[in-house]
């Protein structure tokens, strides 16, 4: 996989927004083959509806991101925070209780 040289401004780029089972995620997105690069915002309140398996890197812009995994552990990440996992390696899924701004990373190269 080759990436070229590229810079992004975030506001510039179309915005989808998807509900939760409660609370909304708003997602900028930059597609290449085998990555997939996201600026995601949680609404308050927001409660995924889905469990995931994907991998994925994130990084906590703003905001205080709640990590719920299905073994009942829960993390919680504040601002500066980052975590990372494989597809496959973690069944989890992101609550939050103010709004949250987040840096996704994810593509082939986590499988």
């Amino acid at each position: 996989m080759k990436i070229p040289f590229e810079t992004i401004d975030w506001s510039q780029l179309p915005a989808t927004t998807v509900n939760g089972t409660t609370g909304t995620a708003t997602m900028r997105i930059i597609q290449h083959e085998g990555l997939r690069i996201r600026m995601v915002e949680y609404s308050a309140n927001y409660l995924a509806d889905h469990w995931c398996q994907l991998g994925h890197l994130v990084f906590v812009l703003e905001g205080e991101l709640i990590n719920e995994h299905a073994d009942g552990t829960v993390n919680v990440l504040k601002p500066g925070m980052s975590y990372h996992v494989s597809d496959g390696l973690s069944s989890h899924r992101s609550r939050t209780n103010g709004p949250v701004k987040l840096l996704v990373v994810d593509g082939a190269f986590l499988g």
